[in-house]
């Protein structure tokens, strides 16, 4: 009795688990791109293309001023995508300059938060006068 609980308890947890997943990807709304819904209608294809609408992405290399947008993730535009090259990792300062696994982008430039007084442990946390960054903890010597 106890291995059919076990048993019905884990199909519902897993059945749970991917109807939250495919919600959550139905709900993904991507900031960088615009849709533009249009439907074509032509006598030789048929009606059942008026049901249909097909989509074309509005991207920043046309449009530059897509980035200036509320909610956008950044005003920069670099490969179709806005971002912010003063805090984006992949493009950190410039467009394509990637900072390292341990590294972060602060202020355009690429910082190892764990040792660097001026960015310890985040952008912008300096320690104090006399303190060293040590794993991203400002401590005293």
């Amino acid at each position: 009795m106890k291995f059919r609980k076990l048993v019905f308890v884990s199909v519902l947890a897993i059945v749970l688990a991917l109807s939250i997943s495919a919600a959550s990807d139905e709900r993904k709304d991507d900031v960088n791109d615009a849709t533009i819904e249009s439907s074509d209608y032509s006598s030789a294809q048929g009606r059942w293309l008026l049901q249909t609408k097909r989509t074309r992405r509005v991207t920043c290399k046309k449009f530059p001023g897509i980035c200036d947008a509320k909610g956008s993730p950044g005003p920069q535009c670099c490969k179709k995508k806005c971002v912010n090259i003063l805090t984006d990792g992949q493009n950190c300062g410039k467009c394509g300059k990637k900072c390292k696994y341990n590294e972060i982008c602060c202020k355009g430039k690429c910082v190892d938060p764990s040792f660097n007084r001026k960015h310890c442990g985040g952008c912008n946390n300096r320690c104090g006068n006399g303190e060293y960054c040590v794993f991203g903890l400002c401590n005293y010597a």
